[in-house]
């Protein structure tokens, strides 16, 4: 273990789209230490291919864990639709029993799939045999690997049948607001995918989830596009509270008492552009990881 470790809890995302995350858990969780890993050198993980996504989520937790996280959040839809299960199934155990502590990972989907249908994740539905028609329409912006994942069309329907899913792939976007693109650019773009759905629904859907961390740093932008009132499903708050319960579930996770915040990313260090530090409500520079 690296000799700068000490516990905490390790937010990992693809770019600073899990910052809008990893603010609802300090805010949460204020005494506890956090380190944030923003694996830029590589994003976004949207366009790439699973076994990628696999390889750079685990080598993400990895630094963590070395730095002495004991969780691990994957604020980041891709990585967890796409590599949490496997990583928790296949290589987790052997990890912990090599480095002698608990630890663990978690992702963001499964407390969103909770918010979504308003039903535990252990819940299944009562399959009668007939054609359910949806009262509900549930619209899912996120990235092309999440949307490509099926996720929350498999998920949900195993739940609730009376929700329907329609998910709209929106590839440019986390290059748009990595790369500090101007609100009317990100504005065009984003009703473009709004416009785009409604017309494969044909209408609006009666709520939506914002599929990618980075998504909620524009949300009044989402919010602008799609009709007054359509609730926004916040995965931020819904991670952070699914979170907490974890914790007082699992007392044998060190998360500190310090209220440290630590932020490295594999890219470039340094200040963040404006719009992140706009959402952030603070200047914010990344270490190098």
């Amino acid at each position: 273990m690296a000799a700068t470790a000490w516990p905490m809890i390790g937010v990992f995302d693809s770019g600073v789209g899990g910052l809008s995350v990893h603010r609802a858990l300090v805010q949460r969780l204020p005494q506890a230490d956090f380190t944030y890993l923003a694996d830029q050198a590589n994003a976004p993980y949207g366009v790439r291919s699973g076994e990628d996504i696999v390889e750079l989520t685990k080598a993400g937790c990895i630094r963590l864990f070395e730095r002495g996280a004991s969780l691990v959040v994957l604020a980041c839809n891709t990585a967890s639709a796409i590599a949490l299960r496997r990583l928790q199934q296949t290589w987790l155990p052997d990890y912990r029993k090599d480095i002698g502590r608990p630890v663990n990972i978690l992702g963001i989907i499964v407390p969103t799939i909770e918010k979504a249908t308003g039903l535990p994740w252990e819940h299944e539905a009562e399959r009668r045999g007939e054609m359910v028609q949806a009262l509900d329409i549930l619209g899912v912006f996120a990235t092309q690997a999440t949307v490509r994942s099926r996720v929350y069309e498999i998920e949900i329907d195993k739940r609730k049948q009376d929700l329907a899913v329609f998910s709209e792939a929106c590839p440019e976007l986390v290059p748009l607001i990595e790369g500090d693109a101007s609100v009317v650019e990100i504005a065009k773009a984003v009703e473009g995918h709004v416009q785009a759905l409604k017309t494969r629904i044909g209408r609006y859907p009666d709520r939506v989830v914002l599929g990618c961390t980075h998504y909620e740093i524009i949300a009044d932008i989402f919010r602008a596009a799609l009709p007054a009132g359509t609730p926004l499903i916040q995965q931020p708050a819904a991670t952070a509270e699914g979170l907490a319960l974890y914790l007082e579930r699992h007392p044998e996770y060190d998360v500190g008492a310090g209220g440290g915040r630590v932020f490295l990313t594999t890219g470039t260090p340094g200040p963040q552009n404006g719009l992140v530090q706009s959402f952030w409500g603070a200047p914010l520079a990344f270490e190098a990881a």
